[in-house]
């Protein structure tokens, strides 16, 4: 039979196959071949042995936290406690475009920033809208839910900025443990633990400890420029242009002439300098 796993627990996977959650064990010959079977994979079993047989290609893996086969990522991002990063917000987009999965920035507590501040901050948000990048605020609940059908999601960002309230408000039914915010640090402590996939409106969703792994030391320089998607609208003279010290770089001179936001240009220089 075909099913995905939606929970792992010690040696034991738990499969859903056709609305019926199976408690498998995988074959031996997985140990020996260093076959590691994480949360949404799709895998083939026996129902009656209960014993996974074999792990479908996947269309991605992440490794912190081991979860693979997402289609989308919402980016919880608060704006004030912790304070709104673009540094951070460009990392993890560029993380998911390299892993093909589309990123869904997702605003919280925009009720703790003034007016005028809102207003620069939505003028930023409008860059993103234009490079097709879909923007909400998690008081758009409606509109969320439109987003979960038919897909995989996983809900990520800064540590304390709204995930498990978000979720809740979502489903009260998960009561997820919601974590508070250190004054002094300016971050949140991590409450999730266990991974686990949902069904919820017509999807699925996955509730993780979010992403500990934000280094991008394990891609290529092109791999990061390449999701950066502005940049290909503006094609060099040179194929392999790196934008950084060649001449008539062409992203350079809109990144000049304002057409793309200089902190993304920015934030693409740190992170391949990373």
């Amino acid at each position: 039979m075909k099913g995905q796993i939606v929970k792992i627990s010690s040696d034991l996977h738990f499969v859903n196959s056709e609305d019926k959650v199976y408690p498998c064990k995988c074959r031996g010959l997985f140990r020996k071949e260093h076959i590691i079977p994480v949360v949404g994979d799709y895998v083939l079993f026996s129902s009656d042995k209960k014993i996974i047989e074999e792990i479908i290609p996947r269309k991605n893996l992440f490794q912190r936290p081991k979860v693979s086969n997402i289609d989308q990522a919402f980016l919880v991002t608060s704006l004030k406690l912790p304070d709104f990063s673009l540094n951070l917000l460009d990392k993890f987009i560029v993380l998911m475009e390299i892993n093909n999965v589309e990123p869904i920035i997702c605003i919280t507590k925009s009720d703790l920033v003034d007016e005028s501040e809102l207003d620069k901050i939505n003028d930023i948000l409008d860059y993103y809208r234009k490079l097709d990048y879909k923007v909400v605020f998690n008081t758009e609940l409606d509109e969320i839910k439109k987003l979960l059908k038919n897909k995989t999601s996983v809900f990520t960002g800064q540590t304390g900025a709204g995930k498990s309230t978000l979720l809740n408000r979502l489903n009260p039914n998960w009561n997820l443990e919601v974590g508070e915010v250190s004054v002094a640090l300016g971050r949140g402590r991590h409450t999730t633990r266990v991974v686990e996939l949902f069904e919820l409106f017509d999807g699925k969703v996955m509730d993780t400890p979010g992403f500990s792994s934000l280094e991008l030391s394990a891609y290529s320089k092109e791999q990061i420029r390449d999701a950066f998607r502005e940049f290909k609208k503006y094609p060099c003279l040179y194929k392999d242009c790196m934008h950084t010290k060649e001449s008539e770089c062409v992203v350079k001179k809109e990144v000049n002439d304002n057409n793309i936001l200089e902190s993304r240009y920015i934030n693409y220089l740190n992170f391949i300098g990373e």
